[in-house]
């Protein structure tokens, strides 16, 4: 027998809206309907142990890249005074499955990317003091500045296209 998670209803809600996912994306992930959603979080049935399990996976995943990514900010910044990053975001699921394919096991929506990039932006902000800007991709601009520059696809060449946005 799996074991309870322990998420009442409201938690449920602030989990979701954590993560800034619709009912409809947690409906998708979860692999049920968008009524059972909305039910959970009205606190009229329980909710399915498997998605609250899922999203909170997602939600440590979020974490890890927030930690990680950030431990690597003050990395690069150890000497230097002024300190400002871009970032890049993605505007559609395809756009982030193209740019992106070693994260599409953690993070099945592009929603979750631009959450963790939201929350190194103030991770950044707030203990690093670090200025980051996040920058939605164009691939048009991009692969024009690939070109241009000779480069080939990599994220670090994606960062320098965002810092000269």
């Amino acid at each position: 027998m799996s074991k309870d998670l322990g998420l009442n209803a409201i938690e449920m809600q602030y989990l979701r809206h954590s993560l800034a996912l619709s009912t409809a994306q947690v409906a998708e992930i979860g692999k049920v309907s968008e009524a059972d959603v909305i039910a959970w979080e009205a606190g009229e049935q329980p909710v399915h142990n498997a998605v609250q399990k899922r999203l909170l996976e997602i939600d440590e995943a979020i974490e890890m890249q927030v930690l990680n990514t950030c431990d690597g900010i003050e990395a690069l910044f150890s000497k230097e005074p002024k300190r400002t990053l871009s970032f890049v975001v993605y505007p559609t699921q395809a756009l982030y499955a193209q740019y992106n394919p070693e994260f599409l096991g953690t993070l099945p929506l592009a929603a979750l990317y631009n959450t963790s990039a939201w929350r190194i932006k103030k991770e950044c902000k707030l203990v690093l003091e670090v200025d980051v800007v996040l920058v939605p991709l164009d691939a048009e601009a991009y692969k024009a500045y690939r070109d241009k520059n000779g480069l080939k696809e990599s994220r670090e060449n994606r960062a320098k296209w965002a810092a000269a946005q």
